[in-house]
């Protein structure tokens, strides 16, 4: 369904679904954020790998243009489309299920970003229940030629070969001097995704899906983000599919892709009952 303000689909399973995978626990909320250019045909196929387990799934692409334009420039029009988002919950009644995220590639990793910050700054999210986060082909560090890439294919056909030759040179331009050349004192007024996250990361535990055949995002970047992160303490397990282009890892391999998230997924949450239990306990002792 599409919101006043910012475009996304909800879903939610019938009882006997839920009922029948969480057995009378609070079914997961899992909201998938979407790389730049998908299509919501597209990251509905993904979102039915959590709706076939009982989930409740919320679904959102960034625009194009805030992905290659507004962030690349350092305008925070992800901070406010963030706060909505996590709003969302609250206007569903679902802010007290477990929240599970799936995220693609560096446009969904962007806005992730964003949503981290508000989780770990905003009281008013202060009781949100997050329980993992599956990363798809992300995070990238600052990879131009990967950058001009991702934008070229989602220019497409349409657009004539002077023009996409000129937008891509302005791109290369700005991104090379604002992230690179500058970065010194630019990152102090507005930091990328890729160091935001490793310096002030999230605590719940990810599952990083990536390909060394990826050729928009290194899988040297990604490896070195989960071991900076492990190394804080946040638990980072990953899988390279080796062969797979970027963000086509289910398209390549749908059996094993959709069984490691469900599997994820439910390893999350038996982590989390078992928290919830201890608590109990020491609860219950005091």
């Amino acid at each position: 369904m599409a919101d006043d303000e910012i475009d996304y689909n909800i879903v939610f399973p019938d009882a006997g679904t839920s009922e029948r995978h969480w057995q009378g626990t609070k079914e997961p909320v899992v909201i998938l954020l979407g790389w730049a250019g998908c299509r919501d045909k597209h990251l509905s196929k993904y979102s039915s790998i959590y709706n076939e387990q009982g989930c409740v799934t919320i679904r959102y692409t960034v625009p194009l243009k805030t992905v290659f334009i507004s962030e690349s420039f350092g305008y925070k029009e992800m901070a406010r489309t963030a706060l909505k988002l996590l709003e969302i919950l609250s206007d569903y009644e679902v802010e007290n299920s477990p929240i599970f995220f799936h995220i693609f590639s560096n446009g969904g990793f962007m806005l992730y970003r964003y949503i981290v910050e508000l989780l770990q700054s905003d009281e008013q999210f202060g009781s949100l229940r997050v329980v993992g986060a599956v990363v798809d082909s992300a995070p990238g560090g600052v990879n131009v030629r990967g950058a001009l890439r991702a934008l070229a294919a989602n220019l497409g056909p349409r657009v004539s070969p002077a023009v996409r030759y000129v937008l891509l040179a302005l791109f290369a331009v700005a991104v090379f001097l604002l992230r690179v050349m500058l970065y010194r004192v630019t990152k102090y007024v507005h930091k990328n995704h890729y160091d935001a996250v490793q310096e002030r990361p999230p605590t719940w535990p990810h599952f990083y899906l990536y390909s060394k055949a990826d050729r928009m995002v290194r899988h040297t970047d990604i490896e070195v983000f989960v071991e900076a992160l492990k190394q804080k303490g946040v638990a980072g397990d990953t899988l390279d599919f080796v062969s797979s282009p970027h963000v086509c890892h289910f398209q390549h391999f749908p059996e094993q892709y959709a069984l490691k998230c469900r599997d994820f997924l439910v390893a999350c949450m038996k982590d989390l009952e078992g928290a919830e239990t201890k608590k109990r306990h020491r609860v219950q002792n005091e």
